[in-house]
C-alpha cells in the first residue's frame, strides 16, 4: 500500500502570509511633532521666553535654535545659552505672565 503526501503549494502559503500581514494593525507613532510646532511658532515670531532650570534658576529670552537635546536661547544684553532640555522644568511666554500679574478692573 502507496501513501501519498498530501502537502499544500507554496503559493498557497504565501498568500495566506500575506493577507496575515496586512491584518494587523499599525502601532499609532509616538511622535506628535508638537514640540517641534511649538518651538518653530516661537523662534518665527522671536516670543520672549522664561525658561526654569531643575535648580529653580530662571533665565529670560528668546529661542534661536533648538534641536533633540538643546535649546539655544538668546539673552538681551547677557551671553546667549546653550540648554540641556533635560534640564529644563518648564518654559513660558513672559507676555503670558504680564497679561496675568494686572490687576484685574473692577466694574461700578
Amino acid at each position: 500500500m502507496n501513501r501519498k503526501l498530501i502537502r499544500p503549494s507554496l503559493t498557497d502559503y504565501k498568500e495566506q502570509r500575506s493577507k496575515d500581514s496586512a491584518k494587523k494593525k499599525q502601532h499609532p507613532s509616538y511622535d506628535t511633532h508638537a514640540e517641534n510646532y511649538y518651538y518653530l511658532k516661537q523662534m518665527n515670531k522671536k516670543t520672549p521666553m522664561a525658561l526654569v532650570l531643575t535648580e529653580g534658576e530662571t533665565v529670560e529670552g528668546y529661542i534661536e535654535w533648538y534641536d533633540k537635546n538643546c535649546i539655544k536661547l538668546n539673552r538681551n544684553q547677557k551671553p546667549n545659552l546653550l540648554l540641556y532640555k533635560r534640564s529644563i522644568k518648564y518654559m513660558y511666554k513672559l507676555e503670558d505672565k504680564k497679561k496675568e500679574s494686572k490687576p484685574a478692573k473692577k466694574k461700578k
